[in-house]
């Protein structure tokens, strides 16, 4: 009996989407200044949802490996877990984290004011008032996409240290954990560099994420396999898993 499978036609419109908005970022980065204000303005805001939704796929990919790493008991409750710290990731992002890696940043941190919330300008122009799409367009792109595009960053960090805790943690100790990471410690590492504190003052330069990302969600992961047990604490000594 041949499988069945589902048709790909509703699959295939997201993918020419996708690479129809690629195709016009491109396009729009090859004209570099001849664009205007507004199509920047367009352009760049899209870039940020586009390639935000990417990275989303990323941690997808990430929760995947992370499920076939684990025993087969034990694969629900990975991909449960990835999809609660992205839940918490956003939240907690949202409520502080933005703020304190890119508003203020006075050398070390930003500011630690609650709830991210746009531009007074941008809410205006939003609601229908024509007058502030100056200052909007002048912005160079949406301060929400950005936000959205930033988030996606922070749960990469925390999907990071979910492959690495696998089967050593219990799930809610973990996501207390990635509550404090995404709202605190790596909004902070953000900071010094992002955000123009004192590592960008020195003029470090950060591509992609190498450091703010892979390398605070290294660091931390390091810190919980320490905390919790070493490798070798998982297996008896011939060679069969614990538990």
């Amino acid at each position: 009996m041949k499988p069945q499978f589902e048709p790909l036609s509703s699959r295939s419109t997201v993918l020419k989407v996708l690479l129809a908005g690629v195709l016009l970022l491109l396009v729009a980065s090859a004209a570099g200044a001849q664009v205007s204000g507004e199509v920047a303005y367009v352009f760049n805001t899209y870039a940020f949802l586009v390639w935000g939704a990417f990275i989303m796929w990323m941690c997808a990919g990430f929760t995947m490996l992370e499920a076939g790493s684990v025993r087969t008991k034990n694969a629900s409750v990975i991909c449960m877990k990835n999809i609660g710290l992205y839940s918490i990731a956003g939240i907690a992002y949202y409520v502080i984290g933005y703020n304190l890696m890119y508003v203020d940043v006075s050398g070390w941190i930003g500011s630690i004011t609650p709830l991210f919330e746009a531009s007074a300008d941008e809410i205006a122009f939003l609601g229908g008032d024509a007058d502030k799409a100056a200052a909007v367009i002048g912005s160079g792109y949406s301060e929400m996409s950005s936000w959205f595009f930033q988030m996606t960053f922070v749960a990469t960090t925390a999907s990071i240290v979910s492959g690495a805790l696998a089967e050593r943690v219990k799930l809610w100790s973990f996501l207390i954990f990635t509550a404090v990471l995404t709202a605190v410690i790596y909004p902070i590492v953000g900071a010094w560099t992002w955000g123009g504190g004192w590592l960008a003052e020195l003029g470090f330069q950060d591509f992609a994420g190498s450091t703010i990302v892979h390398s605070t969600g290294g660091w931390a992961a390091l810190a919980g396999i320490i905390m919790v047990c070493s490798l070798i604490c998982k297996f008896r000594s011939v060679g069969s898993v614990k538990g």
